[in-house]
């Protein structure tokens, strides 16, 4: 029963960063950008959440659409500032622009909102459900249900619908889709609200009921081997990697944790990251490109 326990909690935890995951993915998929500064985004659309609930007393069924407008907002913004004017630019300067935000980001948060910590409202219900001797957490399993509905509209919505096929048109190739009339801009603009969407999402069911402060950031660091080992293209393969991860890490915290002083929880997303990278570099279900020289 401690084993199955152990194993629950990993698959609920892995939906979590399965949703980080998914804004990693939809941001990728239109603008071939890996956002470092995603657990950024995260952080500071909990700020929102907090700054509309329980600072200014809104009612929840008010602040959360009013918070995840402002999220969306700060998506735009963030696309029409910094990263609208790197398409096309060489991998590495998009990489610095994405670290500089990441520091511009924390460094606004932390002289808005100040470093202490503060409580995050209760979205979602709080304790556990008892299912014999086991027991559901109510947030993450909420959660894991919304990241499956969320997983599979996501696919459909690319596969399926003339917006989603023109974002995979500007994934595949940004010279190529212009070429045939699809507005790069507009795509990456969509793909940016919709993954600071998500990143609000992913904060609501990780703070539910919890404190808040800078430290929230770190979920992107957690789940950027996740939408790696997934694959950056891949919708679906962010929920698996989220639970394959999320699953390790549990059964790494049970047993290893006592001899490594905590450490090897924390490494192994990054070593399993490492390994399947090493064999399939596109991830377990990214696209593998054919390049004709």
């Amino acid at each position: 029963m401690e084993l199955l326990q152990t194993l629950i909690n990993g698959v609920l935890t892995g939906f979590v960063y399965g949703v980080v995951a998914l804004s990693f993915v939809v941001i990728y998929r239109a603008s071939r950008i890996v956002n470092l500064a995603q657990g950024q985004v995260v952080m500071v659309s909990a700020f929102f959440v907090w700054l509309f609930v329980l600072h200014l007393a809104w009612p929840v069924w008010i602040g959360l659409p009013a918070a995840l407008a402002a999220s969306i907002c700060l998506g735009a913004l963030i696309e029409r500032a910094v990263f609208r004017r790197l398409i096309g630019q060489p991998v590495f300067s998009v990489v610095m622009a994405s670290i500089g935000l990441l520091i511009l980001i924390q460094g606004s948060a932390q002289l808005l909102f100040g470093a202490q910590t503060r409580p995050f409202p209760q979205v979602l219900p709080a304790g556990a459900w008892a299912v014999g001797p086991l027991l559901l957490n109510k947030a993450l399993l909420i959660g894991a249900v919304l990241t499956l509905v969320t997983t599979e509209a996501l696919h459909r919505f690319f596969t399926n619908t003339r917006a989603g096929l023109r974002l995979a048109a500007v994934a595949e190739d940004h010279v190529t889709a212009m070429s045939l009339g699809v507005s790069v801009q507009r795509a990456t603009a969509i793909a940016w609200m919709l993954g600071t969407a998500l990143a609000l999402m992913a904060a609501v069911i990780l703070l539910s009921g919890t404190v808040l402060g800078l430290q929230a950031a770190e979920i992107g660091l957690r789940a950027l081997p996740v939408a790696l080992l997934g694959g950056l293209e891949s919708v679906r393969g962010a929920g698996l990697a989220g639970v394959l991860i999320g699953v390790g890490e549990a059964l790494a915290s049970r047993f290893l944790d006592p001899y490594t002083a905590g450490a090897a929880s924390q490494v192994f997303p990054y070593v399993l990251m490492i390994l399947v990278l090493l064999v399939r570099p596109q991830g377990l279900f990214g696209w593998k490109k054919i390049e004709r020289l």
